[in-house]
């Protein structure tokens, strides 16, 4: 089944709250990852209406639409073409939502990234002192 990129990159668009309302973009294999200026502006019932968008939602401040694997590239070149983004990567997007979140939501982040690759090793430390 044929789809027409350009017009679900339109539709987006809209219901994101407009091009000017995109400060970078990214893909995963299933999914768009926005960086939004103004999350307030998108219209979420009329995004998960449209044909392709599985879903969609905020989470570490970056707003991400679930499309699928193949058609997600596609949809992604297509906004790319209307909005003229630059190609970015999903670190980038990711550090572009970090930006927003609250000071203790990064604090928070911190103490996780530090604790988890060594929570494994706490975990047999403790099994074995029994």
């Amino acid at each position: 089944m044929s789809h027409d990129y350009s017009t679900i990159a339109s539709e987006l668009l809209h219901s994101l709250g407009g091009a000017d309302n995109l400060e970078q973009a990214a893909h995963c294999v299933t999914r768009l990852r926005l960086a939004l200026k103004d999350p307030s502006r998108v219209d979420s019932a009329t995004l998960n209406q449209i044909d392709l968008v599985k879903g969609s939602f905020f989470t570490g401040g970056l707003f991400q639409v679930v499309i699928g694997p193949g058609e997600v590239e596609k949809v992604y070149a297509a906004l790319r073409e209307q909005t003229g983004l630059a190609a970015s990567t999903i670190a980038d997007v990711k550090d572009k939502g970090a930006q927003k979140t609250h000071a203790m939501q990064r604090l928070v982040r911190v103490f996780s990234d530090v604790f988890m690759p060594i929570l494994p090793a706490l975990i047999i430390a403790g099994l074995l002192m029994g």
